[in-house]
């Protein structure tokens, strides 16, 4: 087939409704994997996290991990999910060469969890409802690393190498129900969808949602009908998708593409794509299988799944504040606005935010913190705000010498590097820097008096009544004193002395 020519995406909400649906793969953070007892640290070496059962030698068996089982059900709880009373794992089977058994242990027909639904607010505030059709438990497979070659895929490789540590690591799949509606929103629905998920799925503590190391991924699923038609399309898979960003990106693409096809004739192949970060496109990876090239059939090495309701609602207590119910409070609590939360959200701070004013800083100096000065920081070193290295904790105690006037802002600056160094504690930096303020009334009195005895056109203007002028001479007190005089301080000293 020719490669299409990309359709401007206004004509192809012109005349397509896109038919969406989205399938995201989520790593559970439980200590061992789904079916045998290896840990499931994430970097370890090639092949060191590994056993009998997840390499599927032969007379090996699985054992459940009860662990994952609660956290898939808290999962389906908090997306609104009816948790089934009978589930039932099934064998998957396909060959590929991360698949140490020829086969996956997952669910099929029975899943843990289904029926629910998740409201995501869009950019203008809108809410768009996305129901959910289930999630259920499978295991994840081992990782490929293709060497040699331009695109890092197995096409055009010299050769490649497997790491099984990652085979068998809990897996809980959410498949959204096809999401009518969407029209020119789509790719933006999507983005929101899946942000809403991760923070969803962050705070119920089951997985770090990384979508940068593949503990979360998603695959989008997209056809294209015609206007109003209700007739369906072929659908493409653009799989294993690693960032919010991509996902909007892969929608747009796709929608683009798919019409390209159409209007040149031809018939969209239903197939998996994979998407190509540097180019915002997506390129062709192998036919889609159906259900039936799997060969679904009971797993007859684990018993059925049969939560009672005393667990399942066991369970539903331990649900925390949902993600944008603690925003909303937030808001409230720090008076801001509507832009403010999406600048403190899309910056990642919120969470350090909280954690600061929970260690006591007022919220609009951990706010200031984190969103400026921080976040300065964070650019620099190229890590995420939460990867820097200082604590909520740490900074509420800087903020706290703040207040307390054993340290100026300029001071704080320099006690929170030091940490950031890893110099210690901010009291530890502190001292070893002798950052401290300088609060001895007799050394800032004399240095008052030197600086106006330097300056004696100023220190006139300011006895003639013209107070403004002082901002000359506490300059100059600070670079005496290196920055450890309270500036403050100093401008009362300062009228005191010209008697002004």
């Amino acid at each position: 087939m020719s490669t299409p020519t990309l359709v401007d995406f206004d004509d192809v909400v012109e005349r397509f409704d896109p038919m969406l649906g989205l399938e995201v793969h989520v790593e559970l953070n439980t200590q061992t994997k789904m079916f045998c007892g290896c840990p499931t640290e994430f970097g370890a070496e090639p092949n060191t996290q590994v056993c009998p059962t997840c390499l599927g030698l032969p007379g090996s068996l699985p054992v459940v991990n009860r662990t994952a089982v609660e956290s898939a059900m808290r999962i389906g709880l908090a997306l609104n999910c009816s948790i089934a009373p009978w589930g039932r794992f099934a064998r998957k089977n396909y060959f590929y060469p991360d698949m140490p058994k020829n086969f996956q242990t997952s669910q099929y027909d029975e899943p843990i969890a289904v029926n629910g639904w998740l409201d995501v607010q869009l950019d203008d505030g809108s809410v768009f409802r996305v129901e959910i059709e289930r999630a259920h438990m499978e295991e994840d497979t081992g990782k490929s690393l293709h060497v040699g070659g331009a695109t890092g895929r197995i096409h055009g490789a010299e050769y490649s190498l497997l790491d099984y540590n990652r085979a068998g690591v809990p897996l809980i799949e959410i498949v959204t129900k096809m999401i009518p509606g969407t029209r020119e929103r789509a790719p933006e629905v999507a983005r929101a969808y899946v942000t809403a998920l991760r923070d969803l799925i962050k705070a119920l503590g089951v997985s770090d949602v990384r979508m940068d190391q593949g503990s979360m991924r998603c695959d989008v699923n997209l056809s294209l009908s015609p206007r109003d038609s209700g007739i369906l399309g072929t659908r493409s898979e653009t799989k294993n998708v690693n960032s919010l960003r991509s996902v909007e990106r892969a929608v747009r693409y796709e929608m683009s593409r798919h019409a390209g096809v159409l209007d040149a004739g031809e018939k969209v192949v239903q197939e998996t794509r994979h998407f190509q970060e540097d180019t915002a496109s997506t390129r062709s990876g192998r036919i889609k299988e159906t259900s039936e090239d799997y060969r679904y059939f009971p797993e007859p090495d684990l018993v059925p799944i049969a939560p009672s309701q005393e667990w399942v609602q066991e369970l539903r207590g331990t649900l925390p504040e949902l993600p944008w119910e603690r925003r909303a409070r937030l808001q409230s609590d720090w008076s801001l606005s509507d832009e403010e939360l999406r600048d403190l959200v899309n910056a990642g701070a919120l969470d350090l935010i909280e954690a600061t004013v929970a260690a006591g800083a007022p919220a609009d100096d951990a706010r200031s913190w984190w969103v400026a000065y921080l976040t300065q920081q964070a650019n620099t070193q190229g890590v995420p705000l939460e990867e820097l290295a200082i604590t909520p904790v740490q900074l509420a105690r800087v903020i706290a010498l703040v207040a307390s006037g054993e340290l100026n802002n300029k001071l704080a600056r320099q006690a929170v590097d030091g940490v950031l160094a890893g110099e210690g504690e901010p009291d530890e930096v502190v001292a070893a820097r002798g950052l401290a303020v300088v609060s001895d009334e007799g050394e800032l009195i004399a240095a008052v008096d030197a600086a106006l005895a330097a300056q004696p056109d100023v220190a006139e203007k300011i006895r003639g009544g013209k107070v403004q002028a002082a901002g000359a001479i506490v300059g100059a007190v600070m670079k005496a004193t290196g920055g450890k005089a309270d500036a403050k301080r100093v401008r009362e000293l300062i009228v005191q002395r010209c008697g002004a």
